[in-house]
């Protein structure tokens, strides 16, 4: 079946969501249905895109070849993968599953062997990009499963990518994700603390940023969040409470393999904090809120004598 042909559905609309299916769309491919826990965004979106908003899972699987799912997390795909009750399992042979939540490695292991008994497909495809990427085709994914279900899955993901890669068995894309949202946390959370600093030192945070970006202070994280951090602008890409998930995911996978990962713990410790005090939903960027004097409560820039008498 060809790309043109094959029909699409949506389960999860959230800003990634709805935004690759408004991509697809865009692009020539036809989505027959979309489905989201929130009736009124499916509602919404079917709209918008012409499609059909469906009020249970199993209509989605009637009504597409190809479901792509953008859920929150382990307990949402083992839902919307039931053994009972609304599932997308009903009806689902011949059927192929792209699932690209970030959430555990067993999950999508489960998640194959359930489709592979329902006599369908399915796929990883884990991305590390952000809304403007899923609204212009341009993510890059991280594809893991048996690969004839990648090979089947390529005219999709043509459409939704810029890159892709394939990894090998379920499982194995979810870990190379985890490790990816790690390492991104710490330098989120390292540079916060940095800007932090230097704005408690009375640094220009201009120079400050351009000297980090030529030195071996530089991070992608600066280019994306540096600004904003000064700024206090967190509008949401990749919110703190997901940056909490992931690093979750990724302590979970060290205390199986005996590791003690001490940077991982402490940025998942402020990721944690940023929940606490309700500012979970903020973008990642939002972490400075807790290191940038003045912002939090808990920090007062010192006065010239109170640093004199520190040093």
């Amino acid at each position: 079946m060809g790309a043109a042909t094959e029909r699409i559905g949506f389960v999860g609309l959230g800003r990634m969501g709805s935004n690759m299916a408004r991509h697809l769309q865009d692009v020539g491919f036809h989505i027959t249905a979309v489905h989201d826990a929130r009736g009124s965004l499916a509602k919404a979106l079917a709209r918008e895109l012409g499609c059909r908003a469906a009020s249970k899972l199993a209509d989605v699987t009637g009504a597409a070849d190809v479901i792509i799912t953008v859920v929150t997390d382990d307990a949402a795909m083992r839902r919307i993968f039931s053994q009972r009750g609304d599932s997308l399992l009903k009806g689902a042979r011949g059927k192929l599953f792209i699932n690209c939540a970030t959430v555990s490695p067993q999950v999508h292991v489960d998640v194959e062997a359930l489709a592979t008994k329902a006599g369908a497909q399915s796929l990883e495809g884990c991305m590390a990009s952000s809304i403007p990427q899923a609204r212009s085709g341009t993510l890059y994914m991280m594809c893991a499963g048996k690969r004839r279900a990648y090979t089947r899955a390529v005219p999709v993901l043509r459409g939704l990518t810029k890159k892709r890669r394939y990894l090998g068995p379920a499982g194995t894309a979810a870990q190379v994700k985890a490790l990816v949202n790690m390492v991104m946390n710490i330098n989120t959370a390292g540079l916060a603390e940095g800007l932090g600093l230097g704005a408690a030192l009375g640094l220009d945070l201009n120079m400050l940023r351009e000297v980090f970006s030529q030195t071996g202070a530089n991070s992608r994280v600066l280019e994306t969040d540096g600004k904003d951090m000064q700024n206090r602008d967190h509008e949401t890409y990749f919110s703190s409470a997901h940056a909490a998930k992931d690093s979750g995911l990724a302590l979970a996978l060290a205390r199986a393999q005996g590791l003690r990962l001490p940077l991982a713990l402490a940025t998942k410790r402020q990721f944690d904090r940023m929940i606490a005090t309700g500012k979970g939903e903020l973008d990642k960027s939002g972490v400075a809120e807790l290191t940038f004097p003045g912002r939090s409560g808990e920090h007062r820039r010192r006065t010239p004598s109170e640093r004199g008498r520190a040093r």
